[in-house]
């Protein structure tokens, strides 16, 4: 198989990886829950989303053909936290981020992986660029995950191998 096919695929496959343990943290999470700010404003989970959204929506929209930065976007409004938004109004937002994403990079083929696109006029190739979504969102992702894990607690689920599981995890595993 082509090299720049399997690193779309990969590429793909981390991201709905990270989308859905996302997913999985804000489906146990309320509707304040989804607004808790510590002090000081930094970002709750529907800013975060929100921003995500925008953000992928503005990067992947004719993703080969226009600078990623769109004259439509308004980012700073994107920080601005509105209390009464419950979980379907953000996962539709969320959703609609993510299809963005996914269908720029099923645009892509691997022979436009080298070629030049622009993001605020700085030149990128498409892998770079794709480099640089997939990791800005993955650290989204963490925040949200790590909201979530501080505001569930005790009954937070680990959404891996749980603390004090690793060695039933590697017998499991390497005994097969």
């Amino acid at each position: 198989m082509d090299a720049g096919k399997l690193y779309l695929d990969s590429l793909k496959n981390r991201l709905q990886g990270f989308k859905t343990s996302a997913e999985k943290t804000m489906a146990k999470l309320t509707t304040e829950q989804l607004h808790w700010q510590t002090a000081s404003e930094p970002n709750n989970i529907y800013i975060i989303v929100k921003h995500m959204s925008g953000n992928m929506l503005s990067r992947f929209t004719d993703f080969l053909t226009t600078d990623g930065e769109k004259p439509w976007r308004k980012r700073d409004d994107e920080f601005v936290d509105d209390p009464g938004v419950e979980l379907p109004a953000i996962l539709e937002m969320w959703e609609k981020g993510w299809a963005s994403f996914f269908a720029a990079i099923d645009a892509v083929q691997p022979e436009d992986l080298g070629k030049t696109i622009y993001i605020r006029n700085e030149a990128h190739t498409v892998m770079d660029a794709l480099n640089r979504q997939g990791l800005h969102h993955a650290s989204h992702v963490g925040q949200i995950l790590y909201i979530g894990k501080i505001l569930l607690a005790g009954d937070w689920e680990s959404l891996s191998i749980p603390k004090g599981k690793s060695d039933q995890f590697n017998a499991e595993k390497f005994s097969k």
